[in-house]
């Protein structure tokens, strides 16, 4: 048996390091989002999940030829099984050699043992269930597709039955919908190949309606090769006569129902064969499934004119669902390439930037943020649409978007434009009343009917900040010489042709490619002379909206009044340290957004008022003693989290006035300085950086002070966490603080109680559970990208521009003693 303990073990070196609650399977949108929960036990332990924790039908098993016993191995067909009472057959679990994944991938491995009939030495065969819900960065289009792969791979010397199945909670939330079903044969596109496909919908489809943030309309397609055996049925009789039989009838049961009404499954299954003439050399066999979501429309968008039904995006290149769904199935190897390539890339710099923990937290990360958006619009206007997943359903939250978008500058810039467009269409168009930035396009996805009244959730400074903010991070992306100074890996592949129709899109689509034979690839982002034309592009047709939210940011941010920051499960509060910081920082943004249509006069408007203010800010917003930042400016004895410092670092503010490169033009001016706080012939006092530099150092001893077991708590009100905020945090301190609070993280993952696809908000503390409100499955974990896009930013010196964190106090100045610090 040594050879079966080797196995074990090289399994075990294979598998990812982390073990999360909670691994991604079919995760494509807000709708096509299926999970395995209770991860860290066999796969057969539970069925897997919808994202809100709903279980859903989806199960896999195996039999072998000549043999008796029948291996479940996801989901819990055993159930069904063991209703048969006259069984001739014998529930087995296969020896589970544990998951492992990336940013695309979810693989688990089993070991199947082989049969009394055959020789004592035969080894198990080696199967493998691999989902792929495929990121690719350099192929808009392929992002599009609302589908999702699961191949199954076996490697050995005697052949497996397998057996696939779901069922009608595919498509809805309630399990008393009735639903329709049949089966398609058809080719496959110009191949020689053919194909099966089981279509589900529900009988009555409620148009852009959600039951438990379940989808009421559209139409499931699971599509296998037409080699399969089919059958549809009730899973009490199907499931158990795959186990006595190893196969399945060619059967449709056609007596439409409920979900639950004698539960109907669709089941496919096949014969993989192994059988070699040559024992001591296995054989291998595969067989690949896709299982898509079609919606059309997918949602209602108030657009520039007025409430119109959005289509999806891959419609403007497939005229058909049919010729999608083939060129899907068929693309399988190409898209499967380039999520490997994005995967890998992403492990190298996730490495670089953080550990092996780090790796795996930002390959659980990605599914998951994509898994919240649907591509719509046309090739000349794409558009991204985002849930608000799991707090309240809001569309295209932009203080949702803020936190997730450091995985958008690292993956594609391009989607962060898509998913600003809408917002900024819509309050072009004039049906947002308020002067400051909306919190959001409407009240619950996928109805983005607006605010016409004005009363959406009240955060104006918050909005106003994130995007300017989240602006001018998306002009510094377009503009680099080398491919080395991109912000993103794929950003200069393609063309770097520029499309000057003012009636078109900065960043449109019109100019897909092919290379290297692959078609439907991007073209570049950015780049030279390109990058400077799109910026111009982009901000001139918007300009006077953005200098509208910087208004308001003048008169409202240095001192906010009593109202919410994104964190509003911990109320509204005035006087916020991390939030005027945030306004203020957003004034200094649009002094480079001007910059970017040659505007000098405001330029230098906005550069005096915004250098002004950080300096009164440092003054209100730091404790009396100088160690560290206080939650509210009156609130003596609290502290805070100041993640919006990041936006300095990642904006390159910080390398002002250093040897480094910035965005920011060598403007020979003085910056305004109140009259009570300097001479009027008094030179500027030279300065390094926008935020000094002393609050990045205090705030990173200060964060190695407070940290919990499992994180650094958001603030001194209470011991829970965002995770988002804590990778934002973490970025821009000391390297020995920023691992520290990157392996308490890791701890968490790997112990929390927390059961559905990764929280944001969680205790540091305990067991590493709820706080009370349960936050799932959100797209603000892009903000644990913080660090590869920092290590991206300002031509890849932003992270030099930190160097001073890790340098040696002199003895002189002495280290803050954070015993009997004043508060």
């Amino acid at each position: 048996m040594r050879w079966l303990i080797l196995a074990v073990v090289a399994g075990s070196t294979l598998a990812s390091k982390l073990t999360p609650p909670v691994l991604p399977l079919i995760v494509r949108n807000p709708y096509l989002s299926t999970w395995l929960g209770d991860a860290r036990q066999p796969p057969w332990h539970e069925w897997p999940m919808f994202w809100t924790g709903e279980r859903i039908g989806f199960s896999i098993m195996a039999s072998v030829p000549g043999s008796d016993k029948v291996y479940p191995l996801l989901g819990r067909p055993q159930d069904s099984l063991s209703l048969d009472t006259n069984a001739e057959y014998n529930i087995t679990f296969p020896m589970y050699l544990g998951a492992q994944f990336d940013a695309s991938t979810t693989n688990f491995t089993y070991m199947i043992p082989a049969p009394p009939s055959l020789s004592k030495s035969t080894k198990p065969v080696e199967l493998t269930l691999s989902f792929l819900s495929p990121i690719t960065p350099t192929s808009t289009l392929r992002q599009s597709i609302p589908a999702s792969y699961m191949t199954v791979h076996v490697k050995g010397s005697f052949n497996i039955n397998l057996y696939v199945d779901l069922n009608g909670q595919w498509v809805s939330g309630n399990r008393g919908s009735q639903i329709t079903w049949e089966l398609a044969h058809q080719e496959l596109g110009k191949s020689d190949k053919g194909s099966k496909t089981w279509q589900i919908r529900r009988e009555t489809e409620l148009l852009l309606s959600e039951e438990r943030d379940q989808a009421e309309w559209g139409t499931l397609h699971f599509t296998g090769p037409s080699d399969l055996r089919h059958e549809a049925g009730t899973s009490g009789i199907v499931r158990p006569r795959f186990a006595r039989t190893g196969t399945l009838q060619n059967e449709i049961d056609e007596d439409f129902r409920g979900i639950m009404e004698d539960e109907p499954i669709f089941a496919f299954s096949k014969s993989l064969q192994l059988n070699s003439s040559t024992s001591d050399t296995p054989a291998t066999d595969t067989v690949m499934f896709s299982i898509a979501l079609i919606q059309n429309p997918v949602a209602q968008f108030a657009s520039a004119r007025g409430l119109t039904f959005m289509r999806p995006l891959w419609a403007s290149w497939f005229s058909s669902v049919k010729d999608l769904l083939d060129f899907h199935y068929l693309d399988y190897d190409t898209a499967a390439s380039l999520a490997t390539n994005y995967s890998a890339q992403l492990a190298i710099d996730a490495y670089k930037s953080g550990s092996h923990d780090y790796v795996d937290i930002v390959a659980l990360t990605a599914r998951q943020v994509m898994g919240a958006t649907v591509f719509s619009g046309t090739p000349d206007d794409p558009i991204l649409f985002l849930k608000e997943i799991s707090s309240n359903g809001n569309f295209q939250t932009i203080d949702v978007i803020f936190p997730s978008f450091p995985f958008f500058l690292y993956t594609n810039p391009r989607w962060l434009a898509y998913l600003l467009e809408p917002l900024i269409e819509h309050t072009l168009s004039g049906q947002y009343p308020n002067k400051y930035a909306m919190h959001d396009l409407g009240a619950h996805f996928p109805n983005a009917t607006g605010h016409p009244d004005g009363r959406d959730e009240y955060m104006p400074v918050e909005e106003c900040g994130n995007i300017l903010i989240m602006g001018l991070a998306l002009v510094n992306s377009l503009i680099y010489d080398t491919s080395a100074a991109a912000g993103s890996v794929w950003s200069n592949l393609g063309s770097s042709h520029f499309d000057p129709n003012p009636a078109t899109s900065a960043f449109s689509l019109n100019n897909l490619e092919t290379r290297d034979g692959v078609f439907g690839l991007d073209d570049s982002w950015g780049g030279s002379t390109k990058g400077l034309k799109q910026a111009k592009k982009w901000v001139t047709k918007s300009y006077r909206l953005w200098k509208q939210w910087t208004s308001y940011l003048i008169e409202f941010s240095l001192r906010p009044h009593f109202q919410l920051s994104t964190d509003d499960f911990a109320g509204p509060l005035q006087l916020q340290t991390n939030l005027a910081l945030k306004g203020i920082l957003g004034i200094k943004a649009m002094s480079q957004i001007s910059e970017t249509v040659d505007n000098e006069e405001d330029v230098r408007y906005y550069k005096n008022i915004s250098e002004t203010y950080v300096s009164k800010w440092e003054e209100y917003g730091i404790s009396r003693d100088g160690s560290h930042a206080k939650l509210a400016y009156d609130w003596y004895g609290s502290w805070t989290t100041l993640y919006n410092l990041y936006a300095d670092t990642l904006l390159c503010f910080h390398l002002e006035g250093t040897s480094s490169p910035s965005k920011t033009p060598n403007r020979q001016q003085k910056p305004l300085h109140p009259a009570s706080d300097s001479k009027p012939h008094d030179p500027p006092t030279p300065k390094t950086g926008f935020v000094p530099r002393n609050v990045y150092k205090i705030q990173s001893t200060w964060y190695d002070a407070v940290r919990q077991t499992y994180g650094l708590p958001l603030d001194s009100r209470h011991l829970y966490t965002k995770s988002d905020w804590e990778f934002f945090a973490a970025a821009v301190t000391s390297k020995p603080v920023r691992r520290t609070i990157l392996q308490s993280v890791a701890k968490w993952v790997n112990e929390t109680t927390t059961d559905r696809p990764l929280t944001d908000l969680y205790e540091t503390e305990g067991t590493g559970g709820w706080p009370g409100a349960h936050f799932m499955a959100r797209p603000v974990t892009g903000g644990h990208f913080a660090f590869l896009t920092l290590d991206k930013a300002c031509g890849g010196q932003a992270m030099d521009g930190l160097a001073f964190l890790d340098e040696v106090e002199d003895e002189e100045e002495g280290e803050i003693e954070l015993e009997n610090v004043e508060l």
